[in-house]
């Protein structure tokens, strides 16, 4: 199944465009965990989340713009809208003074979304891969036209955004957001979302990831403190490194088995098995003896691919590092499959993960992006 084959339950149609607001809450139990988590009055007199997000979903499909969109689109921001303070309920706290605050909401909200259209549960079927990531990427990015302006660098802000999900689409969610709540300020913050789309349409990129003259310099862009996005970036590159991700079971060995067949390769897991350490012990000696293997290939300037889950962004970051040190070009392979899948493989593995294991390595994914290495490859299973 493909991402514009895919439909959100409940989507509205045209001519009614009717929320079918009691059957989302009879079906999601994730949507009736949002009752009763409160919201500051301040800034929600609405009142609640759960209310709030009708509120939000009301007004986006009474847009518009939103209703001219081609159906699998309008279905990735009705879901979007429904899944946007998905996290609340786990991020909302009250200070001493009654001051009710979300923090990290739409960070925590991607993960919690990312978990809840791959899973499928309560759903028809689970979310194909570019469906699930553009809703995920939604749902991180749903407050950026609201706080774009108080960050230090807003221009590098939006292109690192662009690389993920479409800015109209954020936009159009961020409008609804703001004429979904009830407070003081909304005209000012209907303001704030057109200004974003008037500095986005203006850095050109607005309806498309921003683009650079090469992938070198998209690298070197967002890899340096004070980049300049019109740069064409020298590639002084000499040999590549192919970095592995992906949870345990999505097909990472074999994938280097049929396109690297004569790559030296680092596999943690081989390290691992050489050592005698399990997946529960302390890593630490295993990190050590894979980072100096690699550098022994780094001085020669001789290609390998480096085999782990990688799941965390920090954690590629780190190896990115170590091997552009050495002037190595970074190929950043992703591999993803459905949950079923993922268990039966890693079931007929030899040294099987469990499965509660892939379950807190899936909430804790951080599915890669193309501002982190100079070529970025997926690779989903349907």
């Amino acid at each position: 199944m493909t991402a514009q084959e895919w439909k959100f339950p409940f989507c509205p149609v045209p001519e009614q465009w009717s929320l079918q607001w009691d059957d989302l809450q009879a079906r999601f139990s994730w949507l009736r965990a949002l009752d009763n988590v409160p919201q500051d009055p301040i800034y929600h007199a609405e009142g609640n989340v759960l209310i709030h997000t009708g509120m939000v979903t009301h007004a986006l499909i009474e847009l518009p713009a939103w209703q001219a969109l081609p159906e699998p689109e309008r279905s990735l921001l009705f879901a979007s809208a429904l899944l946007h303070d998905v996290a609340k309920p786990q991020c909302t706290q009250i200070d001493s003074n009654g001051r009710v605050s979300s923090r990290g909401h739409a960070l925590k909200g991607e993960k919690v979304a990312r978990q809840v259209l791959w899973s499928g549960e309560e759903l028809d079927k689970p979310a194909p891969f570019v469906a699930r990531e553009q809703i995920a990427a939604l749902v991180r990015f749903h407050g950026l036209p609201l706080q774009f302006l108080h960050w230090a660098h807003p221009e590098r802000t939006l292109f690192e955004a662009s690389q993920r999900v479409r800015l109209d689409f954020i936009a159009l969610l961020a409008e609804a957001d703001v004429r979904g709540r009830i407070c003081a300020d909304q005209q000012e913050l209907l303001e704030r979302v057109e200004l974003f789309r008037i500095l986005a349409q203006e850095l050109q990129c607005y309806e498309q990831p921003r683009q650079f003259a090469s992938d070198h310099s998209r690298f070197t862009y967002f890899h340096s403190e004070h980049g300049y996005a019109d740069y064409a970036a020298y590639d002084e590159t000499q040999f590549e490194v192919v970095l592995m991700c992906g949870l345990p079971g999505s097909g990472k060995d074999t994938w280097l088995r049929t396109h690297l067949p004569d790559w030296p390769i680092i596999s943690l897991d081989e390290i691992r098995h050489e050592l005698h350490i399990t997946p529960k012990d302390e890593q630490g000696p295993v990190m050590q003896l894979a980072r100096e293997r690699a550098r022994v290939m780094l001085r020669r300037q001789q290609s390998f691919a480096w085999n782990a889950t990688n799941v965390s962004k920090a954690r590629r970051q780190e190896l990115i590092d170590l091997f552009t040190a050495y002037h190595a070009r970074v190929r950043l392979v992703y591999l993803d499959a459905p949950f079923a899948m993922l268990h039966k493989r890693n079931r007929e593995r030899k040294a099987a993960v469990p499965d509660h294991v892939i379950l807190q390595m899936a909430r804790k994914l951080e599915v890669p992006d193309l501002t982190e290495a100079q070529k970025v490859e997926y690779y989903p299973i349907a």
